[in-house]
């Protein structure tokens, strides 16, 4: 029975963060992913999936692109706890919105801003992986 209950316990600390991190590609989709990009665009974003901000093949918590470092300036998984999300939900998506903002415009390695690549209908990252 202890046992069970550790387990429990782990996978609720861990679960935090997943949640946390799902909501900001969910915000990221529904912000970037709309009627006015193109249906290319749109696959690309949904096929990336989580690549978007992370390298393929690593461990997601180790291993982010450029555009997952630099978005990580403005966003910490810690701030956005399960409880959090679900109490404030209108104010977490202003967060998350206006981090995106201020990432897309610091430049990506090739010297494009990340809001440009994205309105050209490129992925922001030069290193995602894909």
């Amino acid at each position: 029975m202890k046992r069970l209950a550790l387990m429990a316990m782990t996978l609720m600390l861990l679960g935090t963060p997943a949640f946390a991190i799902s909501e900001f590609s969910k915000q990221w989709k529904a912000h970037y992913l709309g009627d006015d990009v193109s249906d290319e665009f749109k696959r690309a974003g949904r096929r990336a999936g989580c690549y978007v901000c992370h390298v393929k093949g690593k461990k997601k918590e180790e291993a982010r692109n450029e555009y997952g470092m630099a978005m990580s300036e403005f966003l910490d998984h810690e701030d956005f706890p399960k409880e959090r999300i679900k109490a404030e939900p209108e104010k977490v998506k202003a967060e998350i919105l206006e981090a995106f903002k201020k990432t897309a415009e610091k430049k990506s390695k090739d010297g494009k801003k990340f809001g440009e690549k994205i309105k050209e209908g490129e992925l922001p990252a030069t290193d995602a992986g894909l």
